[in-house]
């Protein structure tokens, strides 16, 4: 993760990123607004700004929506003010934190949020035979689909290709098109030339030339606007690219990796994703199992992530009781690596003893944990007699939103719709009168 900082937090944000430096973590300063911006159009992949609140929020953020600029904004202050923290969030700031004036601390925390991992961990033959297969062909130039739930690790597996290619000492540039707005992301991929549209007071470069010699992953592809699907199709058959208000274009060398949680074929039926760019995607296809079909990898994943959020949380390491690893044996998964992440961070916090028992493993709401069938049984639906489609999907979501303490991200990953889609859900039942668990 790279972040950038904005500001000087009263000479506090200097020490800590210094430390951050020192820890393995990605940071760029700037002092102000304006350099801030340069950073941002240079196509240096920024995923997260923490702002001075005594600066202009506003205007940043102003300019960031002219610009097309997509990225994640944090205002942050030494002192806990709170008329500065509504002012920020009222700017357009997504959170407000007040830092301690400890640098080690802050220190620790931007290292824990901008060093990468990226350590693939597994214990079951399915998976070490997907490995195999994306270490034999990671050398080669090919592009590669990496289908599979949400929540499987797609980009683990992505970044395990291009760590194994022989673009490693290149750049891994990610963009998550579910995430990004149609209309930001043509600007995104290609950047976009000076005065190219109101806003755009000066050039910026898009990830497409900024991972060119590297690896550009589309996450979620599926998710990407038809029209926007065009241009990805020449870019990726020319090896070229227009900026946006482009005269020329610009020859790149990009491998791209895409992943999807959908059925492309039938995205391609349907009309909605075109066949031309599937098959140029579809070189080498890659299938990641649900978690649910690689059951020795629960365990090992689980002990990884106590020891994970233990050493995060400065807390004495645990282990996992024998009822406790049961239970999450037992558990079909629906949110895969991602659900089994956030239920093993939620018990190393709750657990009081020295080992994690299985009371502290909550899986679902009281009463609907999902278990594995007993071989010959078949799964009773009559409970659900009289209820409609519609209401079913509105208690699934709204239950899940709950078990997520609110997360979009996590809750549309868990149910394997995109976050668009979650969203205009959301916004649906709010309409209708029902009550959605605040973000």
């Amino acid at each position: 993760m790279e972040l950038l900082i904005v500001g000087t937090l009263e000479g506090q944000i200097g020490a800590a990123s210094k430390i951050a430096f020192e820890q393995g973590g990605h940071v760029s300063l700037a002092e102000d607004i304006a350099p801030a911006l340069e950073i941002l159009r240079s196509g240096k992949a920024i995923e997260l700004v923490m702002i001075d609140v005594k600066l202009d929020v506003y205007r940043f953020i102003q300019q960031l929506e002219q610009e097309r600029i997509n990225v994640l904004v944090v205002a942050c202050g030494v002192a806990n003010d709170t008329s500065l923290a509504v002012k920020a969030i009222k700017a357009g700031a997504k959170e407000y934190i007040p830092l301690p004036p400890d640098a080690e601390l802050i220190g620790a925390v931007l290292a824990a949020a901008t060093r990468e991992n990226h350590a693939l961990i597994y214990g079951d033959k399915k998976t070490e035979n997907v490995l195999k297969l994306a270490k034999q062909i990671a050398p080669s130039e090919a592009n590669v689909l990496l289908t599979g739930e949400s929540g499987t690790g797609k980009e683990i597996f992505s970044r395990f290709i291009h760590d194994n290619s022989k673009r490693a000492n290149k750049k891994f540039v990610a963009v998550n098109c579910a995430a990004i707005p149609e209309t930001l992301l043509e600007s995104e991929l290609f950047g976009y030339e000076k005065g190219a549209f109101t806003g755009a007071v000066a050039r910026r470069i898009g990830k497409f030339e900024e991972a060119s010699d590297g690896t550009l992953l589309l996450d979620e592809i599926s998710e990407m606007d038809i029209k926007i699907q065009s241009k990805l199709l020449r870019a990726i058959q020319e090896k070229e690219i227009d900026r946006i208000g482009g005269k020329a274009p610009i020859k790149v060398n990009t491998r791209i990796i895409a992943t999807s949680n959908r059925n492309l074929s039938e995205a391609v039926k349907n009309g909605t994703f075109r066949q031309d760019l599937y098959y140029r995607l579809n070189v080498v296809n890659i299938n990641i199992p649900p978690l649910r079909e690689r059951p020795d990898d629960i365990v090992v994943l689980a002990k990884h992530f106590v020891k994970k959020y233990s050493e995060l949380n400065e807390l004495p390491m645990k282990e996992l009781s024998v009822q406790a690893e049961e239970k999450l044996k037992n558990y079909l998964w629906p949110g895969n690596v991602r659900e089994l992440e956030n239920t093993i961070h939620r018990a190393v916090l709750m657990s009081v003893d020295d080992k994690i028992g299985e009371e502290s493993i909550l899986l679902n709401d009281e009463g609907s944990i999902i278990k594995k069938p007993e071989v010959g049984e078949e799964m009773s639906g009559g409970e659900f007699v009289g209820r409609t489609v519609a209401t079913m999907e509105r208690n699934l979501i709204i239950d899940t939103l709950k078990h997520t303490l609110g997360n979009r991200t996590i809750a549309a990953n868990i149910l394997g719709i995109s976050i668009r889609t979650l969203r205009n859900k959301l916004k649906q039942y709010e309409e209708e009168g029902y009550k959605v668990p605040e973000a």
